[in-house]
């Protein structure tokens, strides 16, 4: 069969586990496999910044109704911050706002600083973010210089831990609540050392009961038909609690 649908084809029903490369936004991803494989309706259950890896579930025909569930799953991040320079973004891809250099701060600092930051919190999302204010995303209103009061949101850090420590910069895994930003925590761990820190890189590796190590790349999907692509699939009659 054609890569492509034939005049007609019905959607398949169902989601699939995509390894999304840095550079690309979720949107990107989205839109890639609808237009490439003619289907009618694809989304995806929780968004990576453009910077990041790792697993972002797409959701295809009727599975698009599973969102708030699909999304709803608790998130696994390994990543890297890098100490002694912020950025206004909180992240690699930002405009250097202060570059201070990275002091001597001992292992054990950086432990107390992300134990700390472990169970319920209350996190103010940052400027450069896709929440809308009056409809327009902060985004776009930071690209201005427009910053505008956000409301708290609840979260949960269920674990963070040190993977690596090699200054400036420290690698992590950090489970937590979905809504999490990880770049503010990573953010507020170098305003509270005084030296500043952005997100030097990031991966998510689960989300609810699903891992990454399950996911396709974005070359295999390449070179799929699309029988191939809904043989990869997992039929929405398999999703737990699904009929």
């Amino acid at each position: 069969m054609s890569r492509r649908a034939q005049s007609g084809d019905p959607d398949p029903d169902g989601i699939l586990l995509v390894d999304k490369p840095s550079g690309m936004t979720s949107h990107d991803m989205v839109d890639g496999v609808r237009r490439s494989f003619r289907f009618n309706k694809v989304g995806h259950g929780g968004t990576l910044d453009p910077m990041a890896t790792g697993l972002l579930i797409l959701l295809i025909g009727r599975a698009t109704r599973l969102f708030d569930r699909i999304m709803g799953g608790d998130k696994t991040y390994e990543g890297v911050f890098r100490l002694g320079t912020e950025t206004d973004t909180e992240d690699r891809d930002g405009r250097v706002l202060t570059q201070l250099g990275c002091p001597d701060i001992a292992e054990e600092r950086i432990i107390q600083c992300m134990t700390v930051r472990k169970g319920d919190q209350m996190q103010t999302p940052p400027m450069v973010s896709a929440i809308k204010r009056n409809g327009v995303p902060l985004y776009k209103l930071a690209r201005t210089g427009q910053t505008v009061e956000r409301e708290p949101r609840f979260i949960h850090v269920f674990d963070f831990q040190l993977l690596s420590y090699c200054l400036p910069d420290i690698q992590f895994r950090l489970t937590c609540t979905k809504g999490t930003y990880v770049r503010t925590l990573c953010a507020d761990i170098g305003r509270e050392l005084g030296c500043g820190a952005y997100l030097e890189a990031l991966s998510r590796t689960a989300s609810g009961s699903y891992r990454v190590n399950d996911a396709v790349t974005l070359e295999t999907i390449r070179g799929l038909t699309r029988t191939d692509l809904v043989s990869r699939m997992i039929p929405v009659n398999k999703i737990t609690g699904i009929g």
